[in-house]
C-alpha cells in the first residue's frame, strides 16, 4: 500500500476516535494499493486499524499476482466472508463503514456484534483523496492536455451534419485515437434545444445553421479523468446568443479567479451565478457550479452555494457555469477544470474560450 496515504488516513481515524475502518469502495482501493479489484456481488474489504493490523478480504476468484502491502485473508464462495472478517474486528469498539458497502454484508456484520459503534468512514476518506498530491496533480494535467486535443479533433465534426447520436460515437471513437482508456462520462453533444436542457439525452437530432451545440466530454487517461465543456455555433451566430455567451464565459473566469485558498466552496459559485444574476439570467443557471474530480469525473466535494468548506491547495474541480433558454433553443455552458495552489488556482484546460462559428455544410 501506498504507505504515506495509508497514514493520512490512520491520523484522520485517530481524529475522529474511529479506531477500525473498512474500505469497500474498489476505487479507494486501487487509489491506496494500485490494484483494481472489481468484485462484482462478492465482498471486497479492506479493514484498517489504528493498530496497524490491517487486512485485505479478497474472494478466491480474484488471485493476485502483486504484493499489494496488506496480508491478505481468502475466502471462498461458500464460506461467510463477513463471519471471517467480523474475527479480525475488535467488537468492542466503534468501527466506521464504507458508504458504498452493500448492506447485506453491513446488517450481517451488525448480527455477529462486530463494532459497539457503526460510524460513516467514507468521509475520512473521500476528505483525503479530495486533495491530490503531486503524482495524481501531473495524471490530472495529463489527462486534461488530451482533452483539449479530443476537443480540438471535435469540433470541425460538429458542422458535418451528423446526428448527436453519431457526434457521440466519434467523441468515443476519438479519445481512443488519443490514447484514453474510455470517456469518463457518457459525452454530451446536443445542439440547440437539446443544448437548453440539461437533462437532455442524446438522440438522433441534427443541427441547423444558427445552432448553439454544447460538447461536454472528459476521458480517462491512466485512470484519471477529464472534463471539459465548450459551446459552439453552426455557421452563424445571433446577437442574442453571443450575448448569452460572453456572459457565461465572464461568469466561468470570475468563477476561476474565486478558486483560491481560503475561500469557500460557495463563494466559487457566488462568483459565477451573481454575475449572471446581475445580467437578469439567475434563473436559467439551473446547476451547481462544479464538482471535484479525479479518479471518478464527479467525487465528493461540489462548488455549489450550500459548501462552506474552506478551499485547500491540491484540490482538483470544474467550474461549470452555465444559461438555459429552453424557449429560445439557446444553451450554453462553459467548463474548465481547476488544481488549487498556494497562491490560486492552476487552470488545466489550454482549449481556448474564443466564441467559434462551425463552418456548416447546409
Amino acid at each position: 500500500m501506498d504507505t504515506g496515504k495509508l497514514n493520512r488516513i490512520l491520523d484522520a481515524m485517530k481524529e475522529k476516535d474511529m479506531p477500525q475502518m473498512i474500505i469497500a469502495d474498489p476505487l479507494t482501493i486501487f487509489w491506496l494499493t494500485g490494484k483494481m479489484i472489481v468484485p462484482g456481488e462478492r465482498l471486497l474489504a479492506l479493514y484498517l486499524n489504528v493498530n496497524g493490523n490491517h487486512k485485505m478480504m479478497i474472494n478466491e476468484l480474484f488471485p493476485q499476482e502483486k504484493d499489494l502491502g496488506v496480508e491478505i485473508v481468502w475466502y471462498n464462495d461458500v464460506q461467510d466472508g463477513v463471519e471471517i472478517l467480523s474475527q479480525f474486528v475488535e467488537k468492542d469498539k466503534p468501527i466506521g463503514i464504507d458508504k458504498i458497502w452493500p448492506a447485506r454484508f453491513l446488517l450481517r456484520l451488525q448480527e455477529l456484534g462486530a463494532g459497539s459503534k457503526f460510524m460513516n468512514g467514507s468521509m475520512i476518506v473521500d476528505y483525503i483523496r479530495m486533495i491530490k498530491d503531486e503524482k495524481e496533480q501531473e495524471l490530472m494535467r495529463e489527462s486534461s492536455r488530451l482533452n483539449d486535443i479530443v476537443m480540438d479533433k471535435l469540433i470541425p465534426w460538429v458542422g458535418k451534419g451528423l446526428t448527436e447520436r453519431q457526434l457521440n460515437e466519434k467523441v468515443r471513437e476519438i479519445y481512443k485515437e488519443v490514447g484514453c482508456e474510455d470517456v469518463s462520462f457518457d459525452p454530451i453533444t446536443a445542439y440547440a434545444k437539446g443544448a437548453a436542457d440539461p437533462h437532455h439525452v442524446t438522440d438522433d437530432s441534427k443541427g441547423k445553421r444558427g445552432d448553439c451545440v454544447i460538447l461536454d466530454i472528459g476521458g480517462f487517461k491512466n485512470a484519471y479523468a477529464s472534463d471539459m465543456t465548450r459551446t459552439v455555433f453552426l455557421g452563424e451566430v445571433s446577437d442574442r446568443a453571443k450575448e448569452i455567451y460572453d456572459i457565461v464565459v465572464e461568469a466561468n473566469m470570475r468563477g476561476i479567479a474565486a478558486a483560491k485558498p481560503g475561500n469557500r466552496m460557495c463563494d466559487v459559485d457566488a462568483a459565477c451565478r451573481d454575475y449572471i444574476t446581475e445580467k437578469g439570467f439567475g434563473p436559467y443557471f439551473t446547476h451547481r457550479t462544479g464538482h471535484s474530480i479525479g479518479l471518478e469525473d464527479h467525487e465528493f466535494g461540489d462548488v455549489s452555494s450550500v459548501n462552506e468548506d474552506i478551499i485547500k491547495p491540491g484540490q482538483c474541480f470544474s467550474v461549470e457555469p452555465g444559461i438555459y433558454l429552453p424557449d429560445e433553443g439557446i444553451g450554453v455552458r462553459i467548463e474548465d477544470l481547476v488544481i488549487i495552489t498556494e497562491d490560486g488556482c492552476e487552470v488545466l484546460n489550454d482549449y481556448t474560450k474564443d466564441l467559434i462559428i462551425v463552418p456548416f455544410e447546409d
